[in-house]
């Protein structure tokens, strides 16, 4: 059953990887760009696994199996992301014009399916249109995830298990659109279709060709970062794509199924959600602190800052968004390590905060935040009022203590990888505690931009192959969200 369902994902990777042959071959024809040998490589190869691991596990043998349990679907899980990011590095061995060793390639691959956005080609124009649709891709797929695609597309009964789905997307619970996991995920990939062709339309509008709106809208609407242009954003040098951005990174990181309830005209719903209302008060909020920090802390002249009143306010907007829904987008002016300190606190906050339950964007997510909040409050209130029997609500309901204690283990778990983390990078890597500490919030929170020597104004190329694997490996698990990814360092779960 494992084998068929690794093979069915891998043909479905394939398919993708098809689609970027033929716009490589078409771009061969029209500008002589060499990059679709890779491609067809890749796509042979990944096609071929795909099909081989599919039949052997449609055998008698395969089918006396049992049904997955609870340990092996995390497992199966945690495995797809490290073998997609395995295959979908291919492309960038086996092009000719871009020299990279193992784990360079799989820290682009493995920040492009975790829609980190972080980077190790310097220079992004210098790359073949094939290898910059790619990148984007890969966004696109691991913002929605890679086995809710499976879910949505392939016709597969083994894996239709509400296990593998909550493993792979974010949250406490997830609270189905539809009476059925396949049907739920072909709705949620329906308004996942829906934002990116309305996102890529807008882009498109402005001052993009259609192949830089294409690129750029799929890693909006995945809140990734990666683009066709090593300026990011900022290339364009215009406020209407800075806004439509913007726009669409913060609309990606709600939860997606508000827009279901939206489609069905239960728009009360989205008023009653606790966490939308704290998300868009929060990024407000921030939005007007950045707007002070501009106004009373002007840089020391080395970076650009805005200066206008509505560049003040265009600014602060972008940096909001791209940070707190993890997209890692640049603007004009991005350069928040050259503005002042002032501003690397709240920027950090955003990177841990994340967005929405349920969506694209990264971090630890608005619901975990305010569960906390509420605890701590609680626990004020109790020891106040000892004999005292006080719940936590959220969206008026009771939340159950397991899942609260699930809420508080994963603050702790975060907290000691946050520290392992820091610790590695700071004693083996070289780099000081400033960057370290930068590099492995920005992994965790699949942000992309960081601090010290790894900030917004540089890339990950300087990093070691020994920490680009670290830095991939906390990738995972800030996109899995811990539990999915440690349960494969469980023996015990194996053998489950």
């Amino acid at each position: 059953m494992k084998k068929s369902i690794f093979g069915m994902l891998l043909t479905l990777e394939s398919l993708f990887m098809a689609f970027t042959l033929a716009v490589a071959l078409y771009y061969h024809y029209t500008l002589g760009e060499t990059d679709w040998k890779a491609f067809l490589w890749t796509t042979v190869i990944t096609l071929l696994s795909g099909v081989l691991l599919t039949s052997y596990g449609h055998t008698k043998l395969g089918r006396s199996q049992k049904q997955l349990s609870r340990g092996g679907s995390f497992i199966i899980v945690g495995l797809t992301w490290v073998v997609f990011s395995l295959f979908g590095m291919l492309p960038f061995i086996l092009y000719e014009g871009l020299d990279v060793d193992m784990a360079s390639a799989y820290f682009e691959t493995m920040s492009g399916f975790t829609t980190m956005g972080a980077t190790i080609i310097p220079d992004i124009e210098a790359m073949p249109h094939g290898i910059l649709l790619w990148r984007s891709l890969t966004q696109w797929m691991g913002g929605l995830g890679v086995v809710v695609f499976a879910f949505a597309l392939l016709p597969v009964r083994d894996m239709k298990n509400s296990t593998m789905f909550i493993a792979e997307m974010s949250g406490l619970t997830i609270n189905r659109l539809k009476p059925k996991i396949g049907a739920t995920s072909r709705r949620l990939l329906l308004i996942y279709i829906v934002l990116t062709l309305l996102c890529i339309g807008m882009f498109w509008l402005g001052p993009m060709n259609l192949f830089d709106a294409l690129c750029y809208g799929l890693s909006t609407t995945a809140t990734g970062g990666f683009g066709t242009h090593t300026e990011s954003i900022g290339y364009f040098h215009s406020a209407y794509v800075e806004y439509v951005c913007a726009t669409f990174m913060l609309a990606s990181s709600l939860n997606f199924g508000l827009y279901y309830y939206i489609s069905i005209w239960r728009g009360r719903e989205c008023l009653k959600n606790e966490e939308l209302r704290s998300f868009l008060l929060t990024a407000m909020g921030l939005v007007a602190l950045f707007c002070l920090l501009f106004r009373f802390t002007a840089g020391d002249g080395s970076v650009a800052v805005p200066r206008t009143g509505e560049e003040v306010f265009r600014t602060s907007l972008f940096h909001v968004a791209t940070i707190i829904t993890s997209s890692g987008f640049q603007a004009e002016a991005f350069d928040y390590v050259g503005w002042g300190t002032a501003f690397w606190m709240p920027t950090v906050a955003m990177m841990i905060m994340g967005g929405c339950t349920v969506s694209t964007a990264g971090g630890m997510k608005m619901m975990r935040v305010i569960i906390y909040l509420k605890y701590a409050m609680r626990e004020f209130r109790i020891h106040l009022h000892p004999h005292a029997v006080i719940s936590i609500k959220l969206n008026g309901r009771i939340i159950a203590e397991q899942h609260i204690r699930r809420v508080i283990s994963y603050l702790i778990l975060y907290v000691l990888i946050l520290i392992v983390g820091c610790a590695a990078m700071t004693m083996f890597m070289g780099f000081d505690i400033t960057t370290a500490f930068g590099a492995t919030v920005s992994s965790l929170g699949n942000t992309g931009t960081a601090l010290g020597a790894l900030g917004p104004a540089n890339n990950f190329v300087a990093v070691p192959a020994a920490g680009k694997l670290l830095l991939s490996f906390l990738m995972l698990v800030g996109r899995l969200e811990i539990f999915t990814v440690l349960f494969l360092f469980m023996p015990k779960a194996w053998r489950l």
